[in-house]
């Protein structure tokens, strides 16, 4: 049964110790307090769900399933599966949130009655201490638009439950598997709106899949051609946009990081 204004934050979790802390005292530290924090532990083999289950001790909110190691697009939906709010979130167990973020997010999405919103971002550095400037995301998005640009990232997306079926927020077991699932859900019908403010942090680490731009690239294009069925026409122009707004979107310059967070 959804519960009204029920926030389910959903976060897969994969050897994630480094930045584990950091993280959970992000949701921790949230000013919206009406949520659960689902943590999917995706059979670590370090301290990871030590580190979860510390603070579980302390947070009536947090949740913990433990499964074998079946990769994040599992992880994510055996967390949709259990969730049990009206509004569907997602934080990876690197990256961060503002403190107001669910509160400004859940305000902007009822206020205008959405079924589907995202913000802008910033990337942080794999330490923390360095930031890039504002990305800005775009007012709306619709599923061309999103053909060509990366828009929604994860940790930016808010869903209303009672307006987009929880069936096509499944996550499928592929590269770009968020990507595919946006895809999914705007082209059943919906459009995203953007919210003109940063509520999220996305660490660029080396090992991050955003920072393999060759390898990301090549299964964008195989998204196109095989999954979405584009005319080759249609693929390149798509792909074209989508390398151009890439390009645009990393022109900023890192610089140290002061009081964003």
């Amino acid at each position: 049964m959804i519960e009204n204004d029920l926030i389910s934050i959903i976060i897969p979790v994969y050897n994630s110790s480094k930045y584990l802390d950091e993280t959970i005292k992000s949701i921790k530290k949230q000013t919206y307090r009406n949520y659960e924090a689902i943590f999917i532990d995706d059979g670590s083999s370090d301290n990871s769900v030590e580190i979860i289950e510390k603070y579980k001790a302390k947070m009536a909110e947090i949740k913990i399933i433990k499964t074998e190691h079946q990769g994040v697009s599992e992880a994510r939906n055996i967390g949709i599966k259990e969730a049990k709010g009206r509004f569907l979130t997602f934080l990876d167990s690197d990256d961060l949130w503002t403190k107001d973020k669910l509160a400004k997010q859940l305000k902007f999405i009822k206020e205008n009655d959405y079924a589907f919103v995202y913000c802008n971002f910033k990337y942080i550095s794999d330490d923390g201490r360095k930031i890039s400037k504002e990305i800005k995301t775009g007012a709306e998005t619709d599923y061309n638009r999103a053909l060509e640009d990366i828009r929604i990232l994860t940790i930016t997306a808010m869903i209303d439950l009672k307006k987009v079926p929880k069936a096509l927020c499944y996550m499928p077991n592929i590269m770009n598997e968020d990507i595919a699932t946006w895809w999914k859900i705007l082209k059943s019908g919906f459009t995203a709106y953007g919210q003109d403010e940063v509520l999220a942090y996305y660490r660029k680490t080396k090992n991050s899949r955003s920072s393999k731009k060759y390898i990301t690239s090549y299964y964008r294009w195989q998204m196109y051609r095989k999954q979405e069925k584009l005319s080759l026409g249609k693929s390149l122009y798509c792909f074209f946009k989508y390398v151009l707004n890439a390009v645009l979107k990393r022109t900023g310059v890192m610089k140290t990081i002061s009081k964003d967070l």
